[in-house]
């Protein structure tokens, strides 16, 4: 089988996780890289508990960053916290219920902010 048909390198020992597109490594990979999303503007913040178990989560949406930036600033937010949290479909999840918290954080970073849902 020929190594380019089958999407060649896919890791290193030198740079770890290979992307099997361009061949470089993930860090340094630019073909897919996620756009920003486009939207109003607004970055909307609600509490969550539908499909958790009860458990609640605070999501943060519609922030205008894409890649490893929105990953920057969703660990950046559960550190302020002190808690648990994810990125998920350009979303930012963060455990428990913190929106006034993360509501403030967010307009510190001047961004316009709406606490949307109940």
């Amino acid at each position: 089988m020929n190594k380019h048909a089958s999407g060649g390198l896919v890791y290193s020992t030198e740079h770890g996780r290979m992307c099997p597109a361009c061949r470089a490594p993930l860090d340094a990979c630019v073909c897919q890289v996620a756009a920003v999303p486009a939207g109003d503007g607004i970055v909307r913040v609600r509490h969550e508990t539908k499909g958790r178990k009860g458990k609640g989560v605070t999501v943060v949406s519609a922030v205008p960053l894409a890649g490893s930036e929105l990953l920057a600033l969703g660990k950046q937010l559960k550190a302020r916290c002190g808690t648990g949290g994810t990125v998920k479909d350009s979303q930012i999840e963060i455990q428990g219920e913190h929106v006034a918290l993360l509501m403030a954080e967010l307009q510190k970073k001047g961004w316009t902010v709406k606490r949307s849902g109940g």
